[in-house]
C-alpha cells in the first residue's frame, strides 16, 4: 500500500472545562438549555455523543410526569445494548427533585424473549400505574401496530438515536410519529448526534418538523468546554493495493484505537473478515495467545510491549459475547490500561463507550454521515492525559482496471461531502448580520486587535458559545420565523443537502476553475444552492428562500476561506484561535466582506486542492475524464432560475444580460434567457 496522509481538517479546542460543570440541579450546560424547554410538547434535542442527551431527557421526562399531568413515560432506543442509559440514577444526590427510576420489569431491552412477547409487556405496562419503561424502536413499532396511536395519549415518548426515523413511508416509526402528530394527544422528544440520515432523506416532513421545537448543543460547544481533550484532526486518506498489507501508516499501536474494518460488500473488503482481523494483528506484532479471563488477543509488539486487541469481528458468539462483555466491565470503565485497540465491524459505533479511545480508524467508505459522526463520536470523549483525538477514513482509490470505477468514483466523491460536513459540523456557528449605517458591536464579542471599526465589516467572536458574528454588506434578512429559525438553527441542514448532491459536488470539484472546467462559482453558489433552498422549503416565500441560500452559502464559503488561510499559512500552532483568524484574516484582506463576493467563490476550490495532495495525478485525472463525460451545459430548472436571475440584474442595471459580455456570469444568465426562449419557440411550433 502506498498513501499519503494529509488531514483535511484539525480542529483545536480551549479546554473550558464547562461542558462537564453542573448546576445546583446537578444539570450540565446541554441539560440546561434542554430543561428550559421542559414544556414543549415536541421537542428535539440535537446535540454531540457524551453531551449527556439521556440524562437530559430524563429531567423532561420527570417534570412532564409530576408536574404537568402526563401519564408515563417511554424511552425508544434503536438498539438493547443502548438501554442500559436509562437505568436507575439518583438525580436528587446531585440536587434534582425527584430520581430516576424503571422498574426492572420495564426495562424491555433487558428481557429475555422475542418483540412479541415483549409487545404483550409494553401493552401491560400502558393499563399499570407504573411511570417509565424502556424498549428498542422495533418492540416500539409492533406495539404501534397492535394497539394503535390512540394508546399512547397523554403519555411521553422519548426517541432516542432519532435519525434512525425517517420521514419516507416505508420507515415505519417514520409513519408511527407522523400518525401521533396529527392525533397531537402525545408529547415527543427526539434526540439525536446528528440530525443527517447516511440516505439522504428528510427525518420529518417540513410540516412535522415545523411543529418542533429546537435545542441545539454544537460539537464546538461540546469540545470547547472539555477539560482535557484539546485538538481533533479528521483525516480521508488514499491507499492502493490492500489496506491490511501497511496498515501501520495509518496505525500508531501507543495511541488507543478502534479499528473499523470495511463491510464485507464494499470496494475495500477482501471478503475474508477473519483473515484481515489476522492481517491486522500481524503488522501488530507477534500473536502470544488468548487472555483466558476477557478473551482478549494478546500481541508483542516489535519493542517488547504486550497489546490487548479485542477482536469483535469473530464468528463463534460465544467468545466474542466474552469479549464484548470484557469491555463493558463497569469496574474496567476508568482503567486506560484495560484493553488497547478494538477490531470492530458492526459493533462499537453509536452508545459504545470507551473514553479512552484517542483515533477511530475506519477502513472503506461509509455511506451514512450519520455513522461517520457516530464513530467520530467515539474518540471525542473527554479523558484525563488525552489531549488530542483523530479520525481517519482510509479508502481505496479508484483505479481505470477496476469494472466499478463509477462507483469507486461516487464513493470518492461522497467520503469529500463527509468531509466538508464534518468541518461544518466541528466549526463555530456562524450569526450574519447586513452591515449598515446602523450597524454596531454586539456586546459579549471579541472584535480583535483594534476592536471594532464602524469603517468596515466586522468579524466578532463569542468564546462562551462559540459563535462568529458576522457583518455582511448586501446580505438578505430572513423575514418570516420559519426562515429566522432555518438561518439560526439549521444552515448545515442546506449545506447537508449542498453538498450531497451529486451533480452539485461533481461540477464543482472536478469542473470548477481550479480544476480548468467551465462551472462559475455562481452556478453552484446562486443555482444549485438556490435549487436545493426551494426544494427544501418549499413554504418560504422567494425573499426568504434567498436568505437561506445567502447565509448557507456564506456558512460554508467562509469556513473554506479560513480553512485555506489556516492550513496554507502559519498558523497550523495557534491553537483554539486558527480558524478564528482564519475568518477574520479573510474579511481583513477583502476590507469589505459582501454576499456578491461570497457568491463568486468556488465552495470546493479547498477540497480539491486537498484532494490533488491525497490521491496520485493519474487517478486525479481519471476521475476528473469520467465526470466531465457526464457533464450536461443546462437543465429547464437551471435556465429557469438564470431566468429569473437575468430579472433582477434588469431591476438593478436597467437592462438584460448581455451574451457577449466579457462576465463570465452576466454571459451565463444570457444563455439561461436563450435557452427558455428556444424551449418556449420549440414548444409553440411541436
Amino acid at each position: 500500500m502506498n498513501h499519503k496522509s494529509v488531514p483535511s481538517v484539525s480542529v483545536t479546542y480551549g479546554q473550558k472545562g464547562t461542558s462537564t460543570k453542573s448546576n445546583e440541579l446537578g444539570m450540565r450546560v446541554m441539560q440546561e438549555r434542554a430543561y428550559e424547554r421542559r414544556g414543549e410538547q415536541y421537542l428535539l434535542i440535537k446535540s454531540p455523543p457524551a453531551s449527556g442527551k439521556s440524562r437530559a431527557l430524563m429531567f423532561i421526562a420527570l417534570d412532564k410526569l409530576h408536574n404537568q399531568g402526563l401519564k408515563q413515560a417511554i424511552v425508544v432506543v434503536p438498539e438493547k445494548s443502548i438501554g442500559s442509559s436509562f437505568n436507575n440514577e439518583p438525580l436528587t444526590d446531585f440536587g434534582f427533585y425527584w430520581d430516576w427510576n424503571v422498574e426492572p420489569k420495564w426495562n424491555l431491552c433487558n428481557a429475555p424473549g422475542t418483540d412479541g412477547g415483549k409487545v404483550n409487556s409494553l401493552g401491560a405496562f400502558l393499563e399499570s400505574d407504573d411511570r417509565v419503561l424502556v424498549c428498542t424502536h422495533a418492540t416500539f413499532r409492533f406495539a404501534v401496530d397492535k394497539f394503535g396511536v390512540e394508546a399512547f395519549d397523554e403519555r411521553l415518548v422519548a426517541v432516542d438515536e432519532f435519525h434512525h426515523v425517517s420521514a419516507n413511508p416505508d420507515n415505519k416509526l417514520g409513519a408511527h410519529l407522523a400518525e401521533f402528530i396529527a392525533r397531537d394527544k402525545t408529547h415527543i422528544i427526539a434526540m439525536t448526534g446528528s440530525y443527517f440520515r447516511g440516505d439522504a432523506e428528510a427525518v420529518l416532513s417540513p410540516e412535522d418538523e415545523e411543529k418542533f421545537d429546537s435545542v441545539t448543543y454544537t460539537y464546538y460547544e461540546q469540545l470547547n468546554g472539555y477539560k482535557y481533550l484539546k485538538a481533533l484532526d479528521i483525516g480521508y486518506f488514499f491507499y492502493s493495493g490492500s489496506y491490511a498489507d501497511d496498515i501501520l501508516n495509518v496505525l500508531d499501536p501507543n495511541e488507543k484505537t478502534i479499528i473499523h474494518i470495511p463491510s464485507v460488500n464494499s470496494r475495500e473488503s477482501t471478503k475474508d473478515k477473519h483473515r484481515e482481523v489476522e492481517h491486522i494483528i500481524d503488522a501488530l506484532g507477534e500473536w502470544q495467545g488468548t487472555d483466558p479471563a476477557t478473551g482478549f488477543q494478546l500481541v508483542k509488539t516489535p519493542l517488547g510491549r504486550i497489546l490487548k486487541v479485542a477482536d469483535l469481528v469473530d464468528d463463534e458468539a460465544a467468545k466474542r459475547d466474552k469479549v464484548s462483555a470484557a469491555l463493558k466491565n463497569p469496574d474496567q470503565k476508568n482503567n486506560r490500561d484495560h484493553v488497547d485497540i478494538i477490531i470492530a465491524l458492526g459493533m462499537a459505533k453509536e452508545g459504545f463507550d470507551w473514553i479512552w479511545c484517542e483515533h477511530a480508524l475506519t477502513v472503506g467508505y461509509r455511506a451514512s454521515l450519520t455513522e461517520i459522526v457516530q464513530i467520530i463520536g467515539r474518540a471525542t470523549r473527554d479523558a484525563e492525559g488525552k489531549s488530542r483525538a483523530r479520525f481517519t477514513n482510509l479508502i481505496a482509490e479508484p483505479d481505470a482496471s477496476e469494472e466499478a470505477v463509477t462507483e469507486a468514483v461516487n464513493d470518492t466523491l461522497k467520503a469529500i461531502a463527509a468531509s466538508l460536513l464534518m468541518e461544518q459540523v466541528l466549526a463555530p456557528r456562524f450569526n450574519f448580520t447586513p452591515k449598515t449605517p446602523k450597524s454596531g458591536p454586539v456586546q459579549g464579542f471579541d472584535y480583535g486587535e483594534g476592536g471594532y471599526d464602524p469603517e468596515k465589516t466586522n468579524v466578532g467572536f463569542n468564546e462562551e458559545t462559540g459563535q462568529f458574528q458576522i457583518e455582511i454588506k448586501g446580505l438578505a434578512e430572513p423575514k418570516s420565523k420559519e426562515a429566522e429559525r432555518i438561518c439560526k438553527e439549521d444552515l448545515n441542514e442546506v449545506i447537508t443537502a449542498f453538498v450531497q448532491d451529486k451533480q452539485t459536488l461533481e461540477r464543482g470539484l472536478f469542473d470548477g476553475d481550479h480544476a480548468g472546467g467551465e462551472t462559475l462559482p455562481e452556478e453552484l453558489t446562486q443555482v444549485r444552492m438556490g435549487k436545493i433552498v426551494k426544494d427544501k422549503f418549499p413554504d418560504l416565500d422567494d425573499e426568504d428562500q434567498e436568505a437561506v441560500r445567502q447565509h448557507a452559502i456564506a456558512a460554508l464559503n467562509l469556513t473554506q476561506k479560513a480553512k485555506e488561510i489556516a492550513v496554507g499559512g502559519d498558523n497550523q500552532e495557534k491553537g483554539n484561535t486558527a480558524l478564528i483568524d482564519g475568518v477574520r484574516k479573510y474579511a481583513m484582506d477583502v476590507r469589505e466582506l459582501d454576499i456578491d463576493l461570497i457568491d463568486r467563490i468556488n465552495p470546493f476550490g479547498e477540497a480539491y486542492a486537498i484532494l490533488a495532495k491525497t490521491m496520485s495525478e493519474e487517478s486525479l485525472k481519471q476521475v476528473a475524464a469520467i465526470i466531465s463525460s457526464k457533464r450536461v451545459n443546462l437543465t429547464p430548472d437551471e435556465a429557469r432560475d438564470l431566468a429569473k436571475r437575468a430579472l433582477k440584474f434588469k431591476q438593478e442595471r436597467g437592462r438584460l444580460p448581455s451574451i457577449t459580455s466579457t462576465d463570465a456570469w452576466e454571459k451565463r444568465m444570457a444563455e439561461g434567457v436563450a435557452f427558455l426562449a428556444r424551449m418556449k419557440a420549440e414548444a409553440a411550433n411541436g
